[in-house]
């Protein structure tokens, strides 16, 4: 059962579609599934067994520690999956344990506030802590990559083509056209 819903949560986790038109029906398949799992670990005679403690959800890297700590970040991640930053942030500023997840969320957070660097670091040192985290990585690497992409297309518009410099040359070019013919495009006086 542990091994389903961790494979479920890693096909369905609303940060794998985040530039994508399927994020709502992932959110809404996120939370069928905790609720699911949340109820085959309250009802252990729906599963045919007796006395399985778990945690109570999806919470990371420590899927199943059944701790007060992975249900504090469990409720973050369900604040954050409602967009309601003010309130994820609050727990999360509440919560003495600083670990891996900590800062992963926090960086998360970051990203939704539109704060890239705090993001970037937050996420960097959440993958410094815990580099076998799948999701930790993934979250890193797209800050990576997409800063990387508006980087080079910065550098790339400004270094390749030099706008000003084309628009004068036309200028000057359509005006000395303008003149054999007889007329002036650009009259100084």
């Amino acid at each position: 059962m542990k091994q389903a819903y961790r494979e479920l949560v890693k096909k369905y986790h609303p940060d794998r579609y985040n530039d994508n038109p399927l994020k709502d029906l992932a959110e809404e398949k996120m939370r069928e599934i905790n609720e699911a799992y949340d109820y085959l670990l309250k009802n252990p005679s729906s599963r045919g067994e007796s006395g399985f403690r778990g945690s109570q959800g999806y919470s990371g890297s420590n899927y199943n520690t059944g701790n007060n700590e992975s249900q504090v970040f469990a409720n973050i991640r369900d604040y954050i999956n409602r967009n309601n930053l003010r309130a994820a942030e609050d727990e999360l500023n509440r919560t003495n344990v600083k670990n891996a997840e900590w800062y992963y969320l926090r960086g998360v957070i970051s990203l939704r506030k539109g704060w890239y660097s705090q993001a970037y670091e937050d996420l960097q040192r959440a993958v410094s802590m815990d580099p076998s985290n799948f999701e930790y990585r993934e979250t890193y690497n797209r800050v990576m990559n997409s800063n990387n992409g508006y980087q080079n297309n910065v550098y790339r518009r400004r270094g390749s083509s030099n706008d000003m410099c084309d628009t004068l040359t036309c200028l000057c070019c359509s005006d000395q056209c303008c003149e054999c013919l007889g007329g002036d495009l650009i009259s100084c006086c």
